[in-house]
């Protein structure tokens, strides 16, 4: 790799986030000097007292090929969530249902029985004296991961920035994922429902943790191809204008978004046809669920493991002297929420979205939660209505793709037409308080939801993606794609304990629906009148470029 000539400007930046100029600032030529010489340099003289902010994006990291590339888009295609979201919830459901018994009934007696009251609680609590409905015990479970997700995030989402870290973590969570899957085999009696819920539970929050930092390795992807190479060469030449560069290199990372989330919604067609091989002939065998989660995994792990194998390596620079990779996570995350007064809308938009991801998540596992009574738990019934979302959803998200292209249309304007349903769907719900004509009650509503989820909600993970993307400082990606994550799922075990509490004082699923109409309201107001994605775009590329080689006082 050849060596450059590099101006290295060390800049204090104040608790107000505006940068000063110490009295020891110095530019030298450091030519001849790798990049890990210099990084020891300026952390050892300031290791301290001090951390960096150290921007990972590398001139001369190699531009990407078109098998790296698929091979993104097929983990992803694998990494559909039909296993560790779907058909492990479903299980862990069904178990502690079978395992449970009607309150109104009382102990022995059975929470499927026709003259059944509607509600099913399990022992809970030291040594089993208290009880849980289901659907509480569901929603606890989910929260208790999403906060699990939380320390994940924040304790080592930044540090995946530096050298090689992200690559192996993504490796190492990944594989958790696929171990706690092939493990439901042992998920054969209600007895085990204690079981089932911890699995879900490690299924679950690594699965979540795959997405955040697969997704934090798409801008530097984006970055890295040969038209977006193409692109800052004409801009460094004077041949473009700087508003067209952003608008192509928007469009860059949305070719990207959005391929690689219709091959997830592809690869949730596959795997939801394939299972039907499985579920159809062997309906009566008991353990016909669990072959299924096993062939989901199976078909994740066959064209998954391409991304570790041909991904190209772009590591980040050294951890500085005197730092961990398990501290300085909290460290950078606390230095950058104190630059919010320079990135604005990056963190508007990280806190609305907070809120909208946790409306949304909550919501997808109250609907769910419903399905699965309303269908008694069926896997085969679930796949049906997996694949009309699946189906909806790959049309949608090449369909938005190509009507962005074709109008040229902003991410965001894309982005609020997601939003509105993402409102709807929750006030469909609370519908259901007062009547049962509507508000899903009925099997027609289940198929309805899932089909208008795809049409709308595939496009929304995309969108919402892209828009971290563009208001993230480049260089910077896993640090704030962990704070993303932590919005985007982390978020959630506020509203699945919120949500839980209510079933539990009131009996009622539906209950619920009416605090997450309210959430999403409020977030998606927020993201629609208050980020403006051209000024933060700008702001974040300013920001990156003054803390690129910032050092930072510690408070």
């Amino acid at each position: 790799m050849p060596q450059q000539s590099t101006a290295l400007v060390t800049n204090e930046i104040s608790d107000d986030g505006k940068p000063e100029v110490p009295d020891d600032c110095y530019a030298q030529d450091l030519a001849g000097k790798d990049a890990s010489d210099i990084e020891e340099e300026a952390a050892g003289k300031h290791a301290s007292k001090s951390i960096q902010f150290v921007s990972s994006i590398n001139n001369n990291e190699p531009i990407v090929t078109r098998r790296e590339l698929w091979s993104y888009y097929l983990y992803y295609n694998g990494d559909n969530g039909v296993g560790p979201l779907g058909y492990s919830m479903t299980l862990f459901q069904s178990l502690a249902n079978a395992a449970g018994y009607d309150p109104v009934k009382g102990p022995g007696s059975s929470c499927d029985a026709a003259d059944a009251s509607g509600q099913c609680v399990v022992p809970w609590g030291v040594g089993g004296g208290g009880t849980k409905a289901v659907s509480s015990v569901v929603l606890v479970a989910n929260g208790v991961s999403f906060s699990v997700m939380t320390m994940i995030f924040t304790t080592i989402g930044s540090a995946a920035d530096y050298g090689t870290f992200g690559r192996w973590l993504l490796f190492v969570i990944t594989c958790t994922c696929w171990a706690a899957q092939f493990a439901s085999m042992s998920l054969t009696d209600p007895s085990r429902w204690g079981v089932a819920m911890a699995l879900y539970m490690i299924g679950f929050i690594s699965y979540g943790a795959t997405l955040v930092f697969y997704a934090a390795a798409f801008p530097r992807l984006a970055r890295n191809t040969a038209h977006a190479r193409e692109l800052r060469e004409k801009l460094d030449a004077g041949t473009i204008a700087l508003e067209e560069y952003e608008r192509e290199e928007s469009m860059e990372k949305n070719r990207i978004s959005n391929i690689s989330t219709t091959h997830s919604n592809i690869g949730y067609v596959v795997i939801l046809c394939l299972n039907l091989s499985v579920l159809i002939p062997l309906a009566n065998n008991p353990k016909v669920d669990n072959y299924t989660l096993v062939l989901t995994n199976g078909y994740w792990v066959l064209i998954g493991i391409w991304w570790f194998i041909f991904q190209q390596p772009r590591p980040g620079p050294p951890v500085p002297k005197g730092e961990h990779y398990f501290t300085i996570g909290w460290k950078q995350i606390w230095q950058a929420m104190k630059q919010y007064r320079k990135l604005p809308y990056t963190f508007i938009y990280l806190f609305a979205f907070f809120l909208l991801a946790d409306g949304l998540n909550t919501t997808g596992t109250l609907v769910s939660i419903c399905q699965n009574e309303k269908f008694s738990f069926s896997f085969l019934q679930n796949t049906y209505l997996g694949l009309a979302q699946a189906i909806t959803s790959t049309s949608s998200t090449l369909g938005f793709w190509y009507i962005q292209r074709y109008w040229k249309i902003s991410t965001k304007r894309m982005f609020v037409v997601t939003n509105a349903v993402t409102i709807l769907i929750p006030l469909w719900g609370m519908i259901g308080i007062w009547t049962e004509a509507i508000g899903f009650h009925n099997a027609w509503e289940f198929w309805f939801y899932n089909i208008v989820f795809g049409l709308f909600q595939a496009p929304y993970y995309a969108f919402s993606q892209t828009m971290m993307a563009e208001l993230t400082p480049p260089g910077f990606d896993n640090m704030f794609f962990g704070l993303f994550g932590l919005s985007n799922r982390a978020s959630s075990m506020i509203g699945p304990n919120v949500i839980q509490a209510i079933i539990d004082n009131t009996g009622n699923n539906w209950m619920g629906f009416p605090f997450l109409f309210a959430l999403c309201t409020c977030a998606s107001l927020v993201i629609w009148f208050g980020v403006d994605v051209t000024k933060g775009r700008r702001d974040a590329v300013a920001w990156a470029q003054g803390a690129g080689r910032s050092k930072v006082d510690e408070d």
